[in-house]
């Protein structure tokens, strides 16, 4: 018999979540769907060599049936209490402290984040589940809101492993579990019946889809999950993000595929842009100019937005926007106050778009998003009813290279490896929320500026200063960089400019900035090296 085994220490209060049964409920989702998860795994590697090799994604012929189709919806926000007004989301980590800010803001929703947003240490995982269980029983003190956020919680992805919790087949052979199973598994075994009971339900937040296969296994853990627990199928909702140059041309698809689970899709910028990346690196057309220009307003960006609006408000999904993350707390008035301005400006264009709601990662933020919101909706709970006919997207207008001249500067160069290094110090030392370069930075801006600069050397980029960009130009950078950091004796700045040197200066390109820093690096060494759980 399959079961759960415990790879690290149980600290105080673990044990709620860490129970018999929800260890014997998250052995269940393994022994079903432990193989599909590597089978998706192993067509995305295939996909992304393609897209390596050369070949631009494109809309799918054999599902072109499934976008004509205009008779289908998804559930959307009906039945689902708490989920039909979205109009400011915050987005943000499940420290205790963390959580208590978040409820206790003016936002319509929380976004409790298992991942980019935490830093995946055992303490932050598990404390995180014990934080989420503690809140929604109301024990959490300092919470003092009498309309409190609807909660959704995001997993992590289906690519990431959690090593210290060892699922153990009916074979006796030993695997990592899926992290994606596990911050699912634990959340909905001790929560949904109660959250049902007390009004609101199990929502959820899908990260990292890159294909309409993804999200079909995700609708099956769903179906499973309910089953097994004697609850309706149909009660969970999830939004899913659309972060992935594959996802984008699979929007409808992804719809379809978890069409009585959907409660939206969500335009994620900054991970779309390192997927560009990533997925594109080889192609000299797709060789991205300095973070600070990549913005909403580039052609092919907008693209992706107007499309994911008509998509979702065709299907009865609501469409929420991209993040804001810029620091309320900032010393200088002026420069918060020029931020808010050019926030208030990109919240009113996304009203203006059709989005129903928007994120913010920060709750100062949420009075100045709602205001922008509640101007455009009035009273209304979304805007649905704009279908933007208008929009005509093509996967020439997705793939649009206007305004990705590749304008690199020595500067951009430079703050790419401040953010890359400063933030990775952050994540090792169990921060995942970390204010750098005046922003809040999760993991998909570290993402991007280490491929950038991988991309950049391998494409012999011209800095503004007539210099070509070499792996010993950056090492020159990196070393002028660190001499002007200040470092504490706890800092975990040599590690983080190993995983900088080998994600971002190394001959092959690391699929994930996270994936050798966790393994290598953030585990407890108290946790036993097993095979891995990604085939």
């Amino acid at each position: 018999m399959s079961y759960i085994k415990i790879n690290a220490p149980l600290e105080t209060g673990f044990g709620t979540v860490l129970s018999e049964p929800a260890l014997t409920f998250i052995a269940k989702l393994h022994d079903e769907f432990a193989g599909t998860i590597c089978d998706v795994l192993r067509t995305r590697r295939a996909r992304a060599a393609e897209m390596n090799g050369g070949t631009l994604p494109r809309f799918k012929p054999e599902t072109a049936r499934i976008r004509a189709d205009r008779s289908w919806s998804v559930a959307g926000s009906a039945g689902a209490p708490g989920l039909e007004d979205r109009r400011v989301e915050l987005t943000g980590p499940v420290t205790e402290d963390e959580v208590v800010a978040a409820l206790n803001s003016q936002a319509k929703v929380w976004l409790a984040d298992l991942e980019d947003a935490t830093s995946p240490t055992w303490a932050n995982v598990i404390g995180g589940q014990v934080n989420l269980f503690r809140a929604i029983r109301g024990q959490l003190p300092g919470v003092n809101n009498d309309n409190q956020p609807t909660i959704g919680l995001r997993p992590r992805g289906w690519h990431l492993p959690e090593k210290h919790l060892i699922y153990v087949d009916d074979n006796g052979a030993e695997f990592s579990t899926s992290a994606a199973l596990v911050d699912f598994g634990l959340y909905f075994f001790h929560n949904a019946r109660y959250l049902i009971d007390n009004g609101s339900g199990p929502y959820f937040y899908l990260p990292k889809l890159e294909s309409s296969q993804e999200a079909r296994l995700w609708n099956k853990v769903f179906v499973l999950a309910q089953n097994m627990l004697g609850i309706e199928r149909g009660t969970i909702r999830a939004t899913a993000h659309i972060e992935t140059i594959t996802a984008v041309f699979q929007m409808e698809e992804i719809l379809f595929e978890l069409r009585e689970h959907c409660a939206g899709l969500e335009a994620a910028g900054w991970d779309y842009l390192f997927s560009v990346v990533k997925n594109l690196r080889n192609t000299t057309d797709y060789v991205l100019p300095d973070r600070e220009r990549l913005t909403m307003d580039l052609p092919l960006m907008k693209a992706f937005t107007d499309r994911l609006v008509a998509t979702c408000h065709r299907r009865g999904a609501h469409a929420i926007g991209t993040m804001s993350n810029l620091m309320a707390d900032h010393p200088d008035e002026e420069f918060v106050a020029a931020e808010f301005e050019r926030m208030r400006e990109d919240k009113a264009r996304e009203a203006w778009q059709g989005f129903d709601g928007t994120w913010v990662a920060d709750p100062a933020l949420v009075p100045a998003a709602l205001a922008v919101f509640d101007a455009a909706l009035g009273s209304a709970p979304h805007q649905l009813e704009n279908k933007r006919p208008d929009v005509q997207v093509t996967s020439e207008n997705i793939l649009d290279r206007t305004g990705l001249e590749p304008v690199v500067t020595e500067e951009g160069v430079r703050v790419n490896i401040r953010v890359a290094i400063g933030y990775m110090n952050e994540w090792l030392g169990g921060n995942g929320h970390v204010a750098l370069e005046n922003q809040l930075e999760d993991v998909s801006t570290a993402e991007i500026c280490r491929s950038q600069i991988w991309q950049w050397i391998r494409h012999e980029v011209t800095l503004d200063n007539g210099q070509q960009l070499t792996t010993r130009l950056v090492e020159r950078y990196l070393g002028e960089e660190l001499a002007l950091m200040q470092r504490r004796a706890d800092d975990h700045f040599d590690e983080a400019v190993e995983i900088f040197r080998e994600t971002a200066l190394g001959e092959e390109f690391a699929e994930f900035l996270t994936m050798p820093a966790y393994t290598d690096h953030l585990v407890d060494r108290v946790s036993k090296p097993t095979e891995a759980f990604v085939a």
